[in-house]
C-alpha cells in the first residue's frame, strides 16, 4: 500500500513515543521508507538507537549538526519526503507548529516542508481540552495540516478521557489516506450533514438542534480514506471540510434536489437532521402581532423522505445506503424500526435526549444497525466516530 513511498517521522516527547516504534515497523511492512528525528524530549522515552535500528535510517536530533547540514541540510532533509508524520504530536510542538516558530530540528523541518503534514496528538486530557490547545488544534487545520485522533481511554496518568495517541493501525490508515493510497480511492461518497429551515416568513423558519458536526467529520475522514466525497449541508455552525465538493442547501427540498442531482454514488450516509414537516402556509412578508392575542395558524406538510427515496431505488442505487436515527427513547428499537421502513442498509442510531448532551456536543454514542444487529459503540469525540465509521464503510465497499 506504501510501496516506496517515504515518510519523514518525528517523534515528540510523550509516554506515547513508545507507539512510534511500532509505527516505524508497521510503516515499513507496507513498503515505506521512515527517516526518524527525534526532539530532545522524546529521547527521555524512546532511544535513537532503537529508532535508527527498525527503520534501518539514520535518526536526527540537532538542528546544528554541521555534518548533516553538509550532507543534506534540514530544507533538503524536510522535502526528501512524501509526508511528514507527528507521532506523538504534544501540546508543546502543536503549539510551536501554530505559532510558527522553529527553535529546534523538528519545528524547524515543519517550517521548511513544503510537503503534506499528519499529525497524531497525544497528551493528558487537561492539557487537550485546553483553549490553547484547541485554538492550535484549529490552526493547524485551517492551514491544512491532517490530523489523526486523539483516542479517548485511560491515561498514563491515571486520568480518563481523549488525549491518547491513536492506536498505530489507525495512523498507518491514515497515512495511507493521506498519501492518496487510502481504501476509498475511486469511490465516490454522498454525505448529507447539518440541519434544514424550512420558513415560516423571512425571519422565522423551523429548525433543529444540530450542529453539522458529526456529518462534516464523517465527510472529513472519508476523504482521507481517499474517497471522492460529495457534501450536501444544510446551515450548519461547523464549516464544511476542505477536500470536498460542497454543496450547500437551506431547506428539505432543496437538499432532496441537491442529493437527486448529484453524481452515482458508491455509497450514501444521510447524516443531516432533515425537518420532517414544513411550512405550507408561509409568508412572503414578516407575520407581526395584531394585538388579539391570538397566534398565526401554521399549516404543515410532510417534507420529502431523501433517506427513503434513495433506498428504495431501482436504479442508481448506491451499493451502501446509510441513514441516521436520532432518537430520545427506545434507541435500538426505534431505530431498527426506520432502517425497515426506510429499506436502508445501515442505521447509525444514537440518544439525543437533553441530558446526553450529545445534540450538538463534541462527543457521541451511537448504535450501528445492521442486518447482524445492533452494535453499540463507545462514547467517543465526533471526529473518533466518523473515523471509525469511515473505515467501515471502507470495508463493506471492499467487500
Amino acid at each position: 500500500m506504501l510501496t516506496n513511498k517515504r515518510i519523514l517521522l518525528i517523534i515528540g516527547g510523550g509516554i506515547a513515543a513508545y507507539k512510534s516504534l511500532d509505527l516505524i515497523r508497521r510503516l515499513r511492512d507496507q513498503g515505506a521508507s521512515v527517516t526518524p528525528v527525534l526532539t530532545r524530549a522524546a529521547e527521555e522515552f524512546v532511544t535513537p538507537l532503537s529508532a535508527s535500528a527498525l527503520a534501518a535510517q539514520k535518526v536526527y536530533r540537532d538542528l546544528f549538526d554541521l555534518t548533516d547540514e553538509a550532507e543534506m541540510g534540514h530544507i533538503e532533509l524536510s522535502r526528501a519526503a512524501d509526508l511528514v508524520v507527528v507521532a506523538p504530536a504534544t501540546a508543546d510542538l502543536m503549539a510551536k507548529m501554530a505559532g510558527g516558530l522553529a527553535n529546534d530540528l523538528a519545528s524547524t523541518l515543519l517550517m521548511a516542508t513544503d510537503k503534506r503534514v499528519l499529525i497524531a496528538p497525544a497528551m493528558n486530557v487537561r492539557m487537550w481540552e485546553h483553549p490553547a490547545t484547541q485554538r492550535n488544534l484549529a490552526t493547524l487545520k485551517g492551514d491544512g495540516v491532517l490530523v489523526v485522533g486523539p483516542d479517548e481511554g485511560n491515561m498514563a496518568c491515571g486520568e480518563f478521557g481523549p488525549g491518547r495517541m491513536s492506536e498505530v493501525p489507525d495512523i498507518v490508515a491514515a497515512v495511507g489516506a493521506a498519501l492518496g493510497d487510502g481504501p476509498l480511492k475511486g469511490k465516490h461518497v454522498l454525505v448529507t450533514s447539518g440541519p434544514t429551515h424550512e420558513p415560516i416568513d423571512p425571519v422565522r423558519y423551523i429548525a433543529n438542534r444540530s450542529s453539522g458536526a458529526q456529518g462534516t467529520a464523517l465527510a472529513a475522514a472519508l476523504r482521507d480514506l481517499g474517497a471522492k466525497v460529495t457534501f450536501v449541508t444544510g446551515p450548519a455552525n461547523v464549516p464544511p471540510p476542505a477536500g470536498v465538493n460542497v454543496v450547500r442547501v437551506e431547506s428539505a427540498g432543496d437538499m432532496a434536489a441537491a442529493v437527486d442531482a448529484a453524481p452515482q454514488a458508491d455509497a450514501a450516509v444521510f447524516a443531516a437532521a432533515v425537518a420532517d414537516w414544513r411550512v405550507l402556509n408561509a409568508s412572503g412578508s414578516k407575520m407581526k402581532k395584531d394585538g388579539s392575542g391570538k397566534a398565526p395558524a401554521l399549516e404543515f406538510g410532510e417534507n420529502p423522505d431523501i433517506l427513503a427515496t434513495v433506498s428504495k431505488r431501482t436504479q442508481g442505487r448506491p451499493r451502501l445506503v446509510v441513514g441516521f436515527a436520532a432518537e430520545t427513547d427506545d434507541v435500538v428499537e426505534n431505530a431498527t424500526s426506520k432502517r425497515k421502513r426506510k429499506g436502508c442498509d445501515w442505521i447509525v442510531a444514537n440518544d439525543v435526549s437533553p441530558g446526553t448532551g450529545i445534540m450538538g456536543g463534541d462527543q457521541n454514542k451511537i448504535v450501528l444497525i445492521s442486518d447482524d444487529g445492533a452494535e453499540e459503540w463507545p462514547r467517543m469525540g465526533k471526529d473518533e466516530v466518523a473515523r471509525r465509521l469511515a473505515q467501515r464503510i471502507a470495508d463493506a465497499l471492499a467487500g
